[in-house]
């Protein structure tokens, strides 16, 4: 007898290979697969995900592979130690071809081709590259040099690398400058925070059948914390060790000492996020939001202003789903409706394929570089952009590059 019926379960929650029904949507987890489904809406998607051992990367690819639509063809390649030739083979063999045999010219040709083909058939096609932090940086060279592949409109082929923390410290060598300048959006999935852990635990139980939430004392979460350090893999670890350790002393709930005698059995010590691995990343996010502010975005709604923000340079996502750094909550405004991109030379706002667009002047456009001042309409709803490097300037400043350097689209 299993502990799944012991303890009212239908399935066993704590399982180390991933399964998307069990995925829990925590606020960075979701700003992820927010940025995965980017690059269908982006033409030029090149989207990087990172995140340390464990966090749920594969988890979200897996995820993501299984909302996508019938107009997407997607290859996945998992097997990343691998000569520039052996790697278009096997994306070339995901697509469905036997591309062995053939020469590099060969299998760009192929891949062209295919690639041409998909896009007059109106499909878009996605390459998704897991554990990419073992690529070299031949092979990482040979994926840019994909991604410009285009008709005479636009780039046909999206691509998404997924790695371990390697794989950023990868792409900041010097050498690689012109494959980071084709990335639109980076984000690393670091741990799970405290409430975060416990809501994770009472997610996968649930999901599992498990109808309350009483399976673990409430002291045990703290403990759970303290050892697993807000790590999904690690967490299931211990949990599952736990609940093995209850199950045989016939026990309902688990307790502290359940846990205890888990983690004695598994020979842990307190996980290094006590120790300052992890803090680290936090600094590090922490530092950044105590950068200089370069972008002010004023909400308002019918005139009427709900929020004011600021951001340093990088992207913001704006949209009716929480786990966007500009949430407004409306009917008027797609889950993810467009984003801003702030740099040296200010701010560029472009439409995320949103179901309303967005409007300067009753104008609509798709992408622009903004000029303070401008006022971008969403539906009944306002954001106004503010050049705080403009407010900055000290009085009398000659103003330097006033021309007027916007680009936008209609459609």
């Amino acid at each position: 007898m299993s502990y799944i019926a012991h303890f009212n379960l239908t399935e066993q929650p704590f399982r180390l290979t991933p399964d998307p029904d069990f995925v829990y949507w925590s606020k960075q987890h979701a700003r992820a697969k927010a940025y995965m489904e980017s690059t269908i809406w982006l033409a030029d998607g090149f989207v990087v995900i990172s995140g340390e051992i464990g966090s749920g990367k594969t988890t979200l690819l897996q995820s993501f592979l299984a909302d996508i639509g019938d107009d997407i063809v997607c290859a996945l390649v998992s097997q990343t130690q691998l000569t520039v030739t052996q790697f278009l083979q096997a994306v070339l063999t995901e697509f469905g071809f036997k591309p062995f045999k053939k020469r590099k010219v060969e299998l760009l040709d192929m891949l062209n081709m295919y690639l041409i083909e998909q896009y007059t058939n109106g499909k878009k096609v996605v390459l998704i590259v897991d554990e990419a932090q073992n690529l070299s940086k031949k092979v990482l060279e040979e994926i840019r040099l994909l991604s410009g592949i285009e008709t005479h409109k636009e780039k046909v082929l999206r691509i998404i690398l997924a790695g371990q923390p390697e794989l950023r410290q990868t792409l900041d060598s010097p050498t690689l400058k012109q494959l980071v300048q084709r990335i639109r959006l980076r984000f690393h999935l670091g741990p799970l925070d405290r409430i975060e852990l416990q809501e994770y635990i009472t997610h996968r139980l649930k999901v599992a059948g498990r109808e309350t939430d009483d399976l673990f004392d409430e002291e045990c979460y703290e403990v759970i914390y303290r050892y697993a350090g807000g790590v999904p893999r690690l967490i299931n670890t211990l949990c599952d060790t736990a609940l093995l350790c209850a199950f045989a002393d016939d026990k309902q709930v688990v307790k502290v000492e359940d846990l205890r005698a888990a983690i004695e059995e598994l020979g842990w010590q307190e996980h290094e996020s006590n120790t300052g691995v992890f803090g680290a990343v936090r600094n590090i996010a922490i530092g950044t939001a105590a950068d200089s502010h370069i972008t002010q975005i004023e909400v308002q709604t019918e005139g009427e202003t709900e929020s004011v923000h600021s951001f340093p340079k990088g992207r913001v996502i704006v949209g009716r789903s929480p786990d966007n750094e500009i949430y407004i909550k409306s009917k008027f405004v797609s889950r993810h409706h467009a984003q801003l991109v702030s740099d040296d030379d200010g701010c560029v706002i472009e439409d995320l394929n949103s179901t309303n667009g967005m409007f300067i002047d009753e104008k609509q456009i798709k992408k622009r570089r903004l000029q303070d001042g401008d006022v971008i309409s969403l539906g009944v709803h306002q954001i106004v952009y503010t050049d705080l490097r403009e407010v900055a300037k000290p009085s009398g400043a000659d103003d330097v590059g006033d021309a007027d350097d916007a680009s936008d689209t209609g459609t």
